[in-house]
């Protein structure tokens, strides 16, 4: 499944419409999946300034450990602290609940230079 009013990056990450200029970034369903059982996520400092392809954390699962990358220019403004506590949300609910952190963007056209549902279905179908 992979939510239409999203955007995504090649590094399987979605990135939610911008509200109050701020957008809402996670990991996709896809890449849960690969990563098996999350049990560490590593997140950003708030305020930190990222620039697009930054690593800003790590998801370690029972599989392996994986950057976390900027999908775009901005300020961290928000994490989810809750998954300090509880990491497996990534798995449980990867697009509401485990959300990793937020980014006022720099430049909301920037949005723009990512892949849309369908683009990013393709990417995924040609990795399976």
């Amino acid at each position: 499944m992979t939510p239409e009013e999203l955007k995504y990056t090649e590094e399987h990450e979605w990135v939610a419409s911008p509200t109050n200029g701020s957008v809402r970034i996670g990991v996709t369903d896809y890449a849960q999946t690969q990563l098996g059982d999350v049990v560490f996520v590593q997140l950003p400092e708030t305020g930190q300034k990222v620039a697009a392809g930054d690593s800003l954390g790590e998801i370690e699962s029972t599989k392996s450990v994986s950057e976390v990358y900027a999908p775009l220019d901005g300020e961290v403004t928000a994490v989810n602290d809750a998954l300090a506590e509880t990491p497996e949300l990534i798995n449980s609910d990867p697009y509401g609940e485990g959300w990793m952190f937020e980014i006022a963007l720099d430049d909301e056209a920037a949005l723009d230079t990512l892949l849309d549902a369908e683009a990013y279905q393709r990417l995924i179908d040609e990795n399976a």
